[in-house]
């Protein structure tokens, strides 16, 4: 015989938790448990009862659902989360997936794919709505990119260029590294304009964190 799956619903709306309910009664392999409606709720269940899987609402009331995405994680390591959410925001979906979620689905999923993101879930595999995948994957080349600028490019810089370099990572001022290799400041400043081109910097502390990632100096 199938095992149930023990489904705890968490959600401040009462209206949204009685849909759910509504549509997760008939199956015959899928039982809600339990119903929270803020965040310390959720714990409190876990700690009393057992669920499979909670279908966890990121924005709850008290504490959000990143932060009990955390603790499940944490302390009850049998029970899987199913994030659900209104927003499609980057900062939502890479948060509660860092801290343990294994799914994410929008509120305006339809019956059918809220019964396949559970079952799937269950299983021990990821579920995400297509929305989220697309917000997944364009996090996935913005960093990509911000890697392939930094980490692994290595400039062509000149020998004065990284005798200056070295300083200013050593904190020495315009002046002082005027005054160090016998330049004048203005030829300082070119040697910092140039370094920061080539190496894609905003300012000084770019400078600085793109040659120790790349140990320019070494």
């Amino acid at each position: 015989m199938e095992e149930t799956i023990k489904v705890l619903v968490a959600d401040d709306h009462t209206m949204f938790v009685d849909g759910i309910d509504s549509i997760l009664k008939d199956e015959k392999d899928i039982e809600v448990v339990g119903r929270c409606y803020d965040g310390p709720s959720v714990i409190e269940f876990l700690k009393k009862e057992s669920a499979d899987l909670v279908l966890l609402d990121v924005n709850l009331p008290e504490m959000n659902g990143i932060e009990v995405c955390k603790i499940v994680n944490k302390d009850f390591k049998d029970t899987k989360i199913l994030a659900i959410s209104m927003f499609n925001e980057e900062s939502f979906v890479t948060e509660i997936l860092n801290h343990g979620a294994e799914g994410y689905i929008l509120k305006n999923t339809g019956r059918e794919e809220l019964l396949t993101a559970i079952r799937t879930v269950n299983d021990g595999k990821t579920y995400f709505s297509k929305d989220v995948t697309q917000t997944i994957m364009k996090s996935l080349m913005k960093s990509r990119k911000a890697s392939n600028s930094t980490k692994g490019f290595i400039p062509k810089i000149s020998r004065r260029e990284k005798e200056v370099l070295k300083l200013i990572v050593e904190e020495f001022t315009t002046q002082e590294i005027a005054k160090e290799l016998f330049i004048s400041l203005k030829t300082v400043e070119s040697h910092r304009s140039s370094l920061l081109a080539k190496m894609n910097a905003r300012n000084t502390a770019g400078l600085v964190r793109i040659t120790m990632e790349n140990k320019l100096l070494d």
